[in-house]
């Protein structure tokens, strides 16, 4: 069956070849994440003040107040992948002083309590506070993509098993490694992808713009000339729509963007006897990116990408962790995603004993350092050496700001 679609304010055709049976062999091998059911929902919005209600939350912060009778109460902000939901338990019977060590040590909760509305202002007060030590499903808990996850993970391998020797055994080592952790992550903690699924989704993303580039177009070049001119017009009408709102708090996301995009098109340009390597290439977009599966920490995520670099250290600092909404890992951000990527790269290839070259190891090494574009961007590399390396860091440009521009994330 061949699927096709378009992205990129519809100009990028989405099309892979993918039988039925492939389908089924992808989807049995790499599983999609378990998403929630329809009782798993919960929006407060849609309670009735008085209403009771025993659910399951992710902690986001609390502290201690008075009322006016100066009366301590704990006031307590959660989330689930709705949104946020405020709430509050009065000093009953000794409340704030039994549950403050809790709410110190633990992230998730089953609560029971009332729906309060105050001034058209909903929130629960809280009447019975229990942690949850067991295994959780982080997409009942945090925000994550609306679009198909499983059409995704399709569209990822049916792109990776098209792929040649060696690189296609690169691509598959690490998703036979690190699937069940790749398919749920987010790709940021707040610019961009910064929702469970984001991981999955701006890799797919990066591929597509690549294909565009190296598949559907005779001229890579003229490819990525077309793909600027896009910008533009994007640009022009985010401009006009400012203008006529009158709203200056508009959000601009190609602000900016028209001219660094040409000159990394120029820099692309010094290698124009040059051919690009395509297998190189989406076997470094798989990769860019990867290292983030240890520079973020969320409620439900593992701790395997850890392990499997530092197999024979002691690991009990993992133990100790209080994992609540995305935030950076207190470990992983001393390191960063990029450099995190080459040391999966390498570790991979000689765990695997996968037969390449030293040429290609340092060709995608390179294309991870790279894709950031500028070292006051978070580049590991003063600029691109690599035909290969513009590309990537072109693609994971707009991908990143695109995404930013649609209203199903």
């Amino acid at each position: 069956m061949s699927e096709f679609k378009t992205y990129f304010y519809d100009f990028i055709p989405i099309k892979y070849d993918s039988s039925e049976l492939e389908r089924e062999k992808i989807i049995s091998q790499f599983m999609p994440p378990i998403l929630p059911t329809s009782e798993e929902y919960f929006d407060l919005q849609n309670e009735s003040s008085g209403n009771y209600v025993s659910i399951r939350l992710l902690l986001n912060d609390f502290n201690v107040q008075l009322t006016k009778t100066n009366k301590q109460f704990l006031k307590i902000r959660f989330s689930n992948n709705l949104g946020t939901i405020n709430a509050k338990m009065w000093d009953n019977q000794g409340a704030v002083e039994k549950n403050l060590p809790l709410l110190e040590k633990f992230s998730v909760f089953d609560i029971e309590g009332i729906v309060d509305e105050f001034n058209g202002n909903k929130s629960i007060t809280i009447n019975q506070l229990t942690p949850c030590e067991e295994n959780i499903n982080p997409f009942s808990l945090l925000p994550y993509t609306q679009q198909s996850i499983e059409e995704l993970t399709i569209e990822l391998f049916s792109y990776l098993n098209e792929l040649k020797s060696p690189f296609k055994d690169i691509s598959l080592a690490a998703m036979n490694y690190f699937w069940n952790q790749f398919r749920i992550r987010p790709a940021a903690k707040g610019y961009h992808h910064n929702y469970l699924g984001g991981l999955l989704k701006h890799t797919v993303g990066l591929m597509r713009f690549a294909r565009y580039i190296l598949r559907f177009e005779d001229d890579h070049f003229q490819a990525t000339m077309k793909l600027i001119s896009i910008v533009e017009k994007a640009y022009k009408k985010e401009l006009w729509n400012q203008f006529q709102t009158s709203n200056n708090q508009n959000q601009l996301v190609w602000k900016d963007s028209i001219d660094h995009l040409y000159h990394m098109l120029q820099g692309m340009m010094q290698y124009k006897e040059s051919l690009p390597n395509y297998d190189l290439i989406i076997t470094s977009i798989l990769y860019h990116d990867i290292g983030k599966l240890l520079e973020y920490d969320h409620a439900g995520k593992t701790f395997e990408e850890f392990k499997f670099l530092f197999p024979s250290v002691d690991h009990s600092i993992l133990e100790k962790r209080k994992q609540a909404g995305i935030t950076m890992d207190e470990l992983g951000s001393l390191v960063g995603h990029i450099p995190y990527g080459v040391l999966i790269l390498s570790k991979i290839i000689e765990l695997e004993e996968i037969n390449t070259t030293l040429e290609d190891i340092h060709q995608i090494s390179h294309c991870i350092l790279c894709h950031h574009g500028l070292p006051e961007w978070g580049a590991c590399i003063r600029s691109p050496q690599t035909l290969e390396g513009y590309i990537i860091h072109i693609v994971d440009y707009l991908d990143s700001r695109y995404e930013n521009t649609e209203k199903i994330k």
